[in-house]
C-alpha cells in the first residue's frame, strides 16, 4: 500500500506535490479560486506532519488549535485539470502566539499563486496561547532568515496588499 505523501523539506522550504483533479476546477477546467485556500492548507498541514507536529496531537495533548488570522492571496496564473503543481511553504516571523506563513504554488518554475498568512495558536477557550518551544524549534527549519526587507515576501503583518 502506498501512503499519501507529506512532501519534503529542501533548501529551507516545504514542498508538497499535488495534482489538479476535476473536482478542483470550474466549468472552464481552471482551478476554482477558493480551492487554492484548500491547497495551501494542505501545504501547512503536511509541513506540520512532516515536522512531527500534527494538528491532532497538538489539539489533543496541549489544547492548541491553529487559526488563520489574516490571508493575502495573489492569483497570478491559472492551473488546469491534470496539472501537477507544488505548494511551497516557509515561515516568516515567529512571534509569541502567532507566526507568518509564506506560501506559493508553482507549476515547474512558474509561480501561479502567492499567499501570505498570519496563523495563530488558540486554546480551547478561544484565547491565544504561546507557540510551544518544540513547535517553534521545528518550524525554524523552514524559517526565512533576515528582515522582511531582505526577503521576497516580507511580513504579512506589516505590509499592504500588493496589486
Amino acid at each position: 500500500m502506498t501512503l499519501p505523501t507529506s512532501g519534503s523539506v529542501a533548501d529551507g522550504v516545504h514542498v508538497l506535490p499535488l495534482r489538479v483533479y476535476y473536482e478542483d476546477t470550474d466549468a472552464a477546467g481552471i482551478v476554482y479560486y477558493a480551492n487554492w485556500l484548500r491547497f495551501l492548507e494542505r501545504g501547512r498541514t503536511e509541513l506540520l506532519r512532516l515536522l512531527g507536529q500534527e494538528h491532532s496531537a497538538l489539539r489533543d495533548e496541549r489544547g492548541i488549535n491553529w487559526v488563520v488570522r489574516r490571508c493575502t492571496i495573489d492569483y497570478l496564473k491559472p492551473a488546469r485539470l491534470d496539472d501537477t503543481i507544488e505548494i511551497v511553504t516557509s515561515c516568516g516571523e515567529l512571534r509569541g502566539a502567532s507566526l507568518d506563513m509564506l506560501q506559493h504554488a508553482r507549476r515547474g518554475e512558474e509561480t501561479l499563486v502567492r499567499a501570505e498568512l498570519v496563523v495563530a495558536c488558540m486554546g480551547d477557550n478561544g484565547r491565544p496561547v504561546r507557540l510551544p518551544p518544540h513547535v517553534r524549534t521545528a518550524l525554524s527549519q523552514v524559517a526565512v532568515s533576515g528582515s522582511p526587507a531582505e526577503t521576497s515576501l516580507g511580513s504579512p503583518r506589516s505590509r499592504h496588499i500588493r496589486i
